[in-house]
């Protein structure tokens, strides 16, 4: 399984974007893959939707992980965005989310390790001390850095 950095890259990382609904946020995170990618946008963006129907995938403290299978990937995907103001993303703390990890995984993984994945992030995001250094990055090495970092606490503990 691997680290939590080593799914993101600085092309997948966009920092004070500007989004008005969780449908945008949506959009601007499968455009930031399909670029970084060269797959197509409104299949990830559809996978994600159809994800979101199940409930929402805001875990609080203004963070979401939205996650879904999509055939167009061959590994697992990480992405981040960084809103410059909250949006509305159905959180049960019913805050908005302005920090948002995108996860995507091929359809032939298993299911096992998606979850696995997503659990680490969860676990190194309950940190408010890395949600708040998310919010002050200045680049996106500097995302890549705290994960590597945040990865590494949450072994330790």
């Amino acid at each position: 399984m691997p680290d939590l950095a080593e799914l993101f890259t600085p092309g997948r990382i966009a920092l004070d974007v500007e989004a008005t609904s969780k449908r945008q946020l949506l959009r601007e995170l499968a455009e930031l893959v399909a670029r970084d990618l060269g797959v197509d946008a409104e299949a990830i963006l559809e996978a994600l939707l159809e994800r979101e129907k199940l409930g929402s995938t805001a875990i609080g403290e203004g963070i979401a992980i939205p996650h879904a299978r999509v055939e167009s990937i061959d590994d697992l995907v990480g992405a981040f965005v960084r809103l410059v103001k909250g949006v509305d993303f159905d959180a049960l703390d019913e805050e908005p989310v302005d920090l948002i990890f995108l996860l995507l995984a091929p359809v032939a993984t298993s299911s096992a390790e998606h979850l696995r994945i997503l659990a680490k992030l969860a676990r190194a995001l309950r940190d408010p001390e890395l949600r708040e250094a998310l919010r002050h990055a200045e680049s996106p090495e500097r995302v890549l850095e705290l994960l590597a970092a945040g990865r590494r606490q949450s072994r330790a503990a």
